[in-house]
């Protein structure tokens, strides 16, 4: 959202995808890349990389590619189809979910660091993976290896117990350093606070359970340098300056900055000591964090926010950690964030719904077009694409302009800038290392057949390939696989092959100006294995902690199998990402069913390879079961939390049969107090959903009954049953023509005759705002509106602040400073009538008559001379796009049934009818915004 002046990060989990069955190959032509600007072209430089996780170019020329699974090869060049392997560190390598060899470096003398989870014997000790309770308890490693790949380990100082959040990036810096980023290790279904055996010993009981309000476990790790002097400093949930000569942690004195859920992608602005450092959220929001060479260390406030906002899960936990920073206000903004249900760019084609910022770097060539140069660019594994934020005037990069680069480009977990001025990405989904280049050709193999029995005579054409600027393209191909471009030059060539296997052709293209581009083909010469599965069969479906056993057979060949959860956006079930979980090798075997947030499914792959590198694989998707989970208030209306969420009472939600949940129940709730669960347990515990079916849980609060009234047709007046006090202001937006509304004028917004009573303004999302002279207010409170949303988003009316907000109303929230009453937004494209009351102590959300949420709130009002504005503000870019009607404002709390009176009273008892009027664009004029941090 925006808003609140104190903002920072929280961050979804990374995941990952299964290995690519293949051989190494050289380039092979685009797939799945859409869209790219006029001018570029995108190659695939190396294939069959199983999961790569990391591309690094050293001073002489070699390249290193480092995988989730521990293996690191090297290629000679840029130019070597086939690698070697330089180390192999697997036996010592957790990869497991998102966990894995994460983090390479290279030093400016050619030495190789990484950085990566550590296998403590999790084999034995947690054989069911760790992802139910009480998890995976690992320790991360940063190691350097010798020239022959021998590895000295030099730090193990991380504590990790859930199989997400581990590792991320290892880069030296501007001064020599090395710098490394460390995600906090936590949960990733419900808010974590170290109640689940609080392994790693965290304050304040190290030998025993915690729990609020002074816990300090789980995600609140990440707040470690905010410890009281004497206790434990660790380095989960932030980036580190280490010297390599003297690889020590040495406490707060190693940290650069905290408050990180899953740092899991950073980079160094070129020719400073800048640190931008994508986070990855958890179900709301992905933030790109600035961090400064200025000494000053910045905490990023997980997991007390989530991009700008308090997190509205352990904002409801009450926790001391949390409770103390939103008080200092100290937390740091990110520079940048994105919300999981918006587009990241209006129109861009890259889902939401389902989000993790997982690729950032720099551009400092010059071979690109001269708006790329000095830009930042960032990339989204869930989402499959890449963005550029070019520069603004002030020489930083600038979120207003930032747009599409690259749509549908595969799994980027990792870029950076290589040899020729081009950019290199990482895709862990297929297994490839990938380049993006400015005017070079583009290579294109159609190979007809591509497979079948020896002898086998296959026609391929390369006249597909084609240089952006139109030169002429000489040819030469590898058609025997041995990567040496010498079987042809013909743009269309033949060839017979003899022996059963798979043989990957390359084609080179050169453009006359000595660019090239470069494609490869797998051809499969002979019949490969017949794969079956005899079980589990498809209709098997699975609950938390099953055990499911598999088997299977092959015509020929030994057999692995492969082990993956597809988990999928709330917003849109299409939209998956993969976890990687586990392989097995041979016939058969069994695992246990996972823990994870619902929607989500398992894929069991069954692979069998023959003597001659044949391939076949056959998969079953399994279906879990759910369960119904419904929370709900006693008296209805409170809010309770879930999850991730914080939400008026009652709401229901499906999850994993038999999975782990969380039930907190915040109090105090201005005048109404906790006083039970109907399960007997703590206002904050866990429980196990049922294996199917529904359950309820109750929370009762005492307190003053909170009335609730239906709301009351609308369609015409209807009488007015009990008077409410006269507004200070009101706006019924029934003017005919002009720019001139009561205390005020429009900039931008069309008057238009289909209001919810008469007329009503409608606002374009982008540049249109009301602004009039604000009431003036001291203790209370309460402003109601009419909304037709077109759009999610966007401020519909805020007092403005030189800093922030004395009072505003949102589609889903309502606040006084940065206090919210929060909720879901009213449905696209329908009248909805919001409001919110503030009587000194409690913030009070309405929709249609019947509250929606509070939130404890003290102290008066602020004043001053700013203005009140509606459809957005000059705070944060927050641009309401549909209409607005009826917009009244008073001077104390209104009563249910006074808003529901006012529901039913047009503000302007016979309007005439708007005049037509074409939209006059170049509304509102915004030179600087104001607020700390700004909506993007």
């Amino acid at each position: 959202m925006h808003r609140a002046v104190l903002l920072t990060a929280v961050f979804f989990a990374l995941f990952v995808a299964p290995a690519t069955a293949g051989p190494f190959g050289a380039p092979v032509a685009p797939k799945l890349v859409t869209s790219l600007p006029e001018g570029f072209t995108e190659t695939t430089m190396w294939s069959g990389l199983g999961n790569p996780t990391v591309v690094r170019f050293a001073p002489n020329g070699r390249v290193f590619v480092a995988t989730k699974a521990g293996v690191i090869y090297t290629f000679d060049d840029v130019d070597d189809p086939t690698p070697t392997v330089f180390a192999d560190l697997s036996a010592e390598v957790q990869d497991f979910w998102d966990r894995g060899l994460l983090g390479l470096a290279i030093a400016p003398n050619g030495t190789i660091y990484v950085l990566y989870s550590h296998d403590t014997g999790w084999g034995d000790s947690c054989p069911d993976g760790g992802t139910a309770p009480p998890g995976c308890k690992i320790d991360a490693r940063l190691s350097r290896l010798s020239a022959t790949g021998k590895e000295t380990i030099l730090l193990e100082d991380f504590c990790q117990q859930f199989p997400s959040h581990s590792i991320g990036t290892l880069a030296f810096g501007p001064d020599g350093m090395l710098y490394l980023s460390a995600g906090e290790g936590a949960h990733f279904d419900y808010e974590d606070f170290g109640q689940i055996g609080n392994v790693c010993g965290d304050p304040p009981n190290p030998t025993g359970d915690i729990g609020p309000p002074d816990s300090q476990g789980g995600a609140l790790r990440a707040q470690a340098y905010r410890r009281p002097a004497g206790q434990p400093m660790i380095p989960d949930g932030a980036i580190l300056r280490i010297d390599p000569a003297h690889p020590t942690f040495n406490g707060r004195s190693s940290i650069v900055a905290y408050g990180f859920r899953n740092p899991f992608r950073f980079t160094f602005r070129p020719g400073t000591s800048e640190i931008w450092a994508g986070d990855v959220g958890w179900t709301t929001s992905e933030e790109l964090n600035r961090i400064p060479a200025d000494g000053t260390v910045r905490n990023f406030g997980w997991p007390c926010y989530e991009g700008k906002d308090p997190q509205p899960a352990y904002e409801a936990l009450h926790v001391n950690t949390c409770t103390s920073l939103y008080a200092e206000g100290s937390a740091s903004a990110p520079y940048f964030t994105y919300k999981h249900a918006d587009n990241v760019v209006d129109g861009d084609g890259c889902a939401p719904g389902d989000s993790s910022i997982s690729a950032v770097s720099f551009y400092s060539g010059t071979e690109f077009p001269e708006k790329y140069r000095g830009a930042l660019f960032f990339g989204d594994y869930a989402r499959n694409c890449l963005w550029v934020m070019p520069l603004g005037a002030n020489g930083q990069p600038d979120p207003a302009k930032r747009e599409l680069f690259a749509g549908g480009a595969p799994g980027p977990v990792y870029l950076t800038e290589g040899p020729g001025g081009a950019l290199y990405y990482a895709d862990l989904q297929g297994g490839t290392i990938r380049r993006i280049a400015y005017s070079a050709p583009s290579a294109q193999i159609v190979a007809t057949p591509d497979s079948g029995d020896p002898p086998l005579t296959v026609a391929f054409d390369g006249t597909g390939s084609f240089d952006p600027e139109g030169g002429a393209l000489d040819y030469a191909w590898d058609l025997d696989g041995d990567g040496s471009y010498d079987d042809s030059i013909a743009p269309a060539p033949y060839f017979k092959y003899t022996k059963r296997g798979i043989v990957t052709v390359r084609l080179r293209v050169t453009d006359p100006t000595g660019l090239t581009g470069v494609a490869s083909k797998t051809i499969t010469v002979g019949t490969p294995p017949v794969v079956t599965i005899n079980a589990p069969a498809s209709t098997t479906t699975w609950a938390v902690g099953d055990r499911i056993a598999f088997s299977g057979s092959a015509s020929d060949g030994t057999l692995v199998w492969s082990l993956l959860l597809r988990h999928c956006s709330r917003i849109d079930a299409n939209e998956c990402h993969t976890h990687a979980l586990q392989n097995f090798i041979g016939p058969a075997g069994s695992f246990v069913a996972p823990d994870h947030d619902y929607p989500s499914y398992l894929e069991l792959s069954l692979t069998a390879t023959d003597a001659d590198n044949l391939r076949t694989t056959k998969t079953v998707r399994l279906n879990p079961r759910t369960a119904d989970v419904t929370l709900a208030s006693s008296p209805p209306g409170l809010n309770l939390a879930f999850g991730s969420e914080s939400l008026p009472a009652p709401f229901t939600r499906t999850v994993l049969a038999r999975s782990a949940i969380s039930l907190n129940a915040p109090s105090p709730q201005g005048v109404f107090n906790w006083t039970g669960w109907s399960d007997g347990l703590d206002r904050v515990h866990g429980a196990t959903a049922p294996d199917g079916g529904a359950v309820t849980y109750t929370a009762t609060y005492a307190g003053p009954p909170v009335a609730t009234v239906s709301p009351a047709p609308t369609t015409t007046p209807g009488p007015t049953a009990t008077a409410a006090p006269k507004p200070v202001a009101a706006w019924g937006f029934d003017e005919t023509t002009g720019t001139k509304v009561p205390s005020g004028t429009l900039a931008g917004p069309l008057r238009v005759s289909g209001g919810k009573y008469g007329n009503a303004l409608d606002f374009d999302g982008v540049d249109d705002w009301v602004t009039v002279k604000a009431p003036k207010l001291s203790t209370a409170v309460t402003v109601e509106a009419w909304v037709y949303p077109t759009r999610r988003g966007g401020s519909l009316a805020l007092r403005e602040t030189a800093r922030g907000a004395s009072w505003s109303l949102y589609q889903d929230e309502a606040g006084v400073g940065t206090k919210f009453a929060r909720g879901a937004a009213p449905k696209l494209k329908r009248w909805t009538h919001v409001a919110m009351t503030y009587d000194g102590t409690t913030i009070r959300r309405y929709v249609n008559g019947v509250l929606a949420g509070t939130q404890a709130a003290k102290g008066a009002l602020a004043g001053g001379t700013y203005p009140l504005r509606f459809g957005g503000n000059a705070v944060w870019k927050e641009w309401f796009k549909g209409r607005l009607d009826e917009i009244r404002v008073y001077a104390g709390a209104l009563t249910p049934a006074q808003i529901a009176t006012d529901m039913r009273t047009p503000i302007t008892a016979a309007p005439k009818k708007a005049r037509a009027a074409k939209r006059v664009r170049g509304g509102a004029r915004v030179t600087r915004y104001r607020g700390k941090s700004k909506e993007t």
